[in-house]
């Protein structure tokens, strides 16, 4: 066989004791598959990027052009864009629950730390995928609230300005911030996040898998990562798959106008992830801006990363650890309250596409209603206008 032959030659079998007879005490569960699917929504970004890279030119000029070309030219590009962005943010929600069940398990308790702080930086590594992926389209919506970010950045004490200047590639969000922010997304963070999922799993292999809270399930014995975890993995990743997919298909992603920094009265709106942080901002004003535009930041990414040393308490069990648990309750009832409050604002009130507005004015502007009809009304002289875009 085809497997004996590369065995043979490159003494395969300690491999595969390393990747698949890894002991998982207390045996496989479903718990444990968020890790996986993280990681092969990761391999999908990377897949789905590479093709879109093959038409996207990253300057101002031909940036958003390239973007709806892919969405209405290249065969399947809307498939691979719209891959690209629910992987996105499928990735996220992953992510999230993988340090979720962490927390809740307790396995960022010793000697489990360092897995803890790398998993937190992979955090803060995908966050930072999706602020600089979002400028990519160059539309209005792309455009300010890249803005919006560089600025905060800027408000950062003693670092702030340089730090701006640096992301922006000198004093205005141009052609320079885009080709940055196009090689920090395809090839620093890329490189970044590999190597630290190495790490991660490295780590991983070192210290072993905390495994159950309860001594009682643990002590029932170890179970190998092969076949049943393997099993288990692939039927959540294939049918987290199947799930983006549907919604590439049945969800459109419509650009905004494109990018036009003369244009200050556009309001952005960002992704579901950043709604939340998006909120918080309306309620801090003046002097006290700061804090929510980088002390608060800076305090949770702090805590988060060093938790395993603030968190004391030996037991794993979440039920006999009421402090570990309040704190992190309190952490998500802000973060999605916050974030819910922002949805219903968001949708009390009809939000019209910029680009079909501006096609309205100029519709009217010109007078196009005395030969073109549009649903109905309008002139029957010249080609009906319902369905162009």
């Amino acid at each position: 066989r085809l497997y004996d032959w590369l065995d043979a030659r490159l003494n395969l079998k300690p491999v595969q004791r390393t990747l698949l007879d890894e002991p998982i005490p207390g045996g496989a569960s479903w718990i444990y598959v968020f890790g996986s699917v993280t990681l092969f929504l990761f391999v999908l970004q990377a897949a789905t990027g590479m093709f879109l890279a093959l038409y996207y030119a990253p300057t101002p000029d031909h940036a958003y052009d390239s973007v709806r070309f892919i969405e209405t030219e290249v065969s399947l590009g809307w498939l691979v864009r719209g891959l690209h962005h629910w992987g996105a943010s499928s990735m996220v929600v992953a992510i999230g629950l993988h340090m979720l069940q962490t927390f809740l398990y307790g396995a960022y308790k010793a000697p489990r730390e360092a897995m803890w702080m790398v998993g937190v930086c992979l955090f803060l590594m995908v966050m930072t995928f999706a602020f600089t992926g979002y400028l990519l389209p160059w539309d209005q919506t792309a455009y300010w609230a890249t803005q919006i970010g560089i600025n905060m950045v800027g408000t950062v004490p003693l670092i702030g300005d340089a730090a701006s200047r640096i992301l922006r590639g000198g004093e205005i969000l141009g052609a320079l911030t885009l080709s940055r922010f196009f090689a920090i997304h395809v090839l620093f963070l890329p490189a970044i996040l590999i190597t630290g999922i190495a790490v991660h799993l490295f780590v991983l292999r070192r210290v072993g898998p905390a495994g159950p809270w309860t001594d009682d399930r643990a002590s029932l014995g170890a179970e190998t990562f092969a076949p049943r975890q393997v099993y288990m993995d692939a039927v959540v990743i294939a049918g987290v798959f199947l799930v983006v997919v549907a919604l590439a298909f049945s969800i459109p992603l419509p650009l905004t106008d494109k990018a036009n920094p003369s244009d200050t009265s556009f309001v952005p709106v960002p992704e579901w992830y950043f709604l939340f942080y998006y909120e918080l901002l309306k309620y801090v004003h003046g002097p006290l801006e700061p804090l929510a535009t980088w002390v608060l930041p800076l305090c949770v990414i702090l805590v988060m990363l060093f938790w395993p040393f603030i968190d004391r308490n030996p037991v794993r069990n979440p039920i006999r650890r009421p402090v570990a648990l309040g704190s992190g309750l309190l952490f998500l009832l802000v973060v999605f309250g916050l974030l819910g409050i922002s949805i219903r604002n968001l949708y009390a009130v009809p939000r019209a596409d910029p680009a079909v507005a501006r096609g309205r004015a100029i519709y009217a502007q010109l007078g196009c209603v005395g030969c073109h009809r549009i649903h109905g009304e309008g002139g029957a002289v010249a080609p009906d206008l319902s369905t162009v875009g």
